[in-house]
This record gives C-alpha cells, structure tokens and sequence, in this order.
C-alpha cells in the first residue's frame, strides 16, 4: 500500500483492483431518526457478502455519548446490561439500565438513560429536574468492580451542574441555615459550601471519562443555560435566572474545591454536567468519539483492514468539528487507510473532509422528496446507495 497521504479514490481502487480485500471495517453513527448504527452495520455487512463474499466485516456501531451509546458498545464488544432502580429527571422511581464491557472493567452510562428529555415528558423545566440518577447509576458501576466509567453528556432534561450526581455520590451542599441538600437548577443559588470528602471511596478511585461533543462554557451567552435550556422548556427568565445559579456555583466550586472548571469547553454540556464530572468526579472530558474509538480498541481493529466504511445522517460544519465521520477518518488517516463516508444528506460545505482523510463521501437519498416521506425508506435507501458504491469498487477492479 502507498505510504504517502490520505487514502484517496485512485488508491481505493487500486487496493479492490488487485483483489488483495480481506477486510472491510465498519463504524457508522446512527441517522437520527431513522436507523440505529447496529442497524446500518446490519445492512451494510449483508450488502458485503452479497457484492464480495471473501471479505472479513468487522462491525463496530457507535454513538457519541447520546441515546443508544450503551447499545452500540455491547453490539460493538458484547458485555453486560444492568439495569436498576434510580430517581429520574423529578426524583420519580425510573429503571435505568448502563452497559459493563471489557470483562466489566468498563462502565458505558449515559446520562439521558436516567435524566434524559424525553423521561420529563410534558414537564420541561430545567430548573426543576435532577442528575441525581445518573450518580446511582455511576455508582454502582463503580461499586460492581468498573475501573472506568464512560459517561455520554447528551440529552439531558437537566441545568443542575451536575450536582444532583455529585449528591447521589456522597458531595454534600449546605445551605445558608447549615442544611444539606440536593441542589437543582433553581437552588443553584442557595448553596453556601460544598463538602465533597463523602465522596464514594468506590468513586475516587475510577478512571472516569466523560463524552461530549461541544465546547461550550459554563455559562454566559454561549453556557449551558443560554444555549440549551430553551430545548429543555426554559423561558427567558428562566435562562437568566439558570446563568445565574451556574455563575454561583461556579465561584463555591473555586473557593471551596479549588477547581476552575467553567471555561473548559465543553463544562456547559448537559445542562453543566461537564462542569460537576470535572469538579465533583475528577472526569476527564473526551471528544466523544475520541472516548469511542479508544475503548472499541479502533487503531487495532483496522491495521488489517483494507477499507474502512462510515457514515452519519448528515455530514455539515459541525460534523467537520470531530464527530464520528471525521474522528473516524483521522484516526484511519495514520495508518493510511481509505474511508468512504455514507451520510443521509452532504451540506455544501464539507470539501474539509478531503482534508481530514475522508477518500469519498456518498450521500443515501435517490429523490428530492421531504424528510417525512424519505424517513420511512431509509433503509432502502441506504442499501441501493451502499451497493452501488461496492460495485463501483468491484467494477474498477475489472
């Protein structure tokens, strides 16, 4: 194989040209709203040995720390779900379940799983909902033998700073009368100190790793109040008064932790999650896809590989920041392997991804046909485009 650059198309097909393929990997996000990653995988490995039976598929399907983070790892590595009871998003009795992988050393949570969105139904009010559950559910990972603790930031209900996780854990906050209690968004304000020597012993000694796939701050105009908690049901008031709570929070964390955390990006994911794994757990905060292909074990999987497949439901800007197509292709790019990217829909500023080791990029959608009516062929989709690039390839090699 040349050894000079990203693998580009004449490369692609040399390397089918000579038949020498014996391995494709396959490492797809899901399209959201339509197919799950373990799906696509599904389709694309059935569409392999349809177009070249010899070839050896790996299927890796990821997510990036959001909802079906958990499936993808236990598709991806096998494993163990348990489930348990924890308090959700309105401290309600709620079944949560987290993924044990790598013989359980490795915990894969994700937050939504007890303080996601959808679990707050009608009743969206971030000033209101906990994170407690998601300190159960670290926990008792921790406590069953985890050494690492993968924790997705993504969809949650919540703008408590992660202190309701912090609680569930053994950190304390005091009020002004000297009273413990279990801050959420709305009493952000009303902590006067925070304990944090009731850690969990089980805790203090874990690897954690939180996920996230934005950069935003704290707090301020681009915090975790001001830019997400409108989705989450908060009107501008209620903004104002969420920021407010965060910057408080922030200066005890200073005083009382001795942690700067508010300006880390990505310390204003989930409602400020970011900022409580950092300055409660001693998190370290991963590019989500960074913390994906570092525990599904990627560079290994793909010294053998001759091509590697992945995809995303739409590939735009924000995709060009590392989220899995381009996390994927700049990790493939060291050892110069080509990978063709299969995405929903392609914006019109996505020539960067040549530039990060994308080879070629081929979008699924036959028809200029509305979202609501494409959804539902997806998967037809999907498989016409994904076959037609293989007999591209096997056609070149002719």
């Amino acid at each position: 194989m040349p050894s000079a650059g990203p693998a580009g198309p004449a490369l692609i097909c040399a390397i089918w040209g000579d038949n020498r393929v014996k391995k494709a990997v396959l490492i797809p996000d899901s399209f959201k709203g339509t197919m799950s990653s373990v799906r696509i995988c599904e389709l694309m490995r059935d569409s392999i040995e349809r177009i070249f039976p010899q070839c050896e598929v790996k299927a890796i399907p990821v997510a990036d720390g959001g909802e079906g983070s958990v499936e993808a790892f236990l598709s991806a590595l096998g494993g163990e779900r348990v489930t348990l009871q924890v308090k959700g998003p309105w401290f309600e009795d709620a079944e949560a379940c987290y993924g044990l992988v790598d013989g359980g050393k490795t915990a894969v949570i994700e937050m939504a799983a007890a303080a996601g969105l959808p679990m707050a139904g009608e009743r969206r009010d971030p000033s209101a909902t906990t994170t407690y559950g998601v300190g159960q559910l670290m926990l008792d990972a921790a406590r069953r033998g985890a050494d690492k603790l993968v924790v997705g930031l993504g969809g949650s209900a919540t703008n408590d700073g992660g202190c309701g996780a912090a609680a569930a854990a053994g950190v304390r906050f005091y009020n002004a009368a000297g009273e413990a209690f279990i801050p959420v968004g709305r009493t952000l304000g009303d902590i006067e100190a925070i304990d944090a020597s009731g850690l969990d012993p089980a805790l203090s000694a874990v690897d954690i790793v939180a996920m996230c796939d934005i950069d935003n701050p704290m707090y301020g105009p681009r915090g975790a109040a001001h830019i997400f908690g409108p989705q989450k049901g908060a009107g501008e008031d209620v903004v104002r008064a969420l920021d407010g709570g965060l910057r408080h929070l922030d200066g005890i964390i200073r005083r009382d932790l001795g942690a700067d955390v508010a300006g880390i990006p990505g310390s204003g994911a989930a409602g400020a999650m970011g900022a409580g794994m950092l300055a409660f757990f001693g998190a370290r905060m991963q590019m989500g896809i960074e913390a994906v292909l570092d525990t599904v074990g990627f560079d290994s999987a793909i010294e053998d590989a001759d091509v590697v497949f992945t995809g995303e439901g739409k590939l735009d800007s924000q995709s060009l920041r590392g989220k899995v197509v381009i996390g994927v292709a700049r990790r493939a790019a060291r050892q110069r392997k080509p990978v063709i990217a299969i995405v929903g829909g392609a914006d019109y500023d996505v020539d960067g991804a040549y530039g990060e080791g994308v080879s070629a990029i081929f979008t699924i959608n036959r028809l200029p046909q509305d979202f609501s009516l494409l959804k539902g062929r997806s998967e037809e989709n999907l498989v016409f485009a994904f076959e037609n690039v293989l007999r591209a390839l096997r056609t070149a090699g002719m």
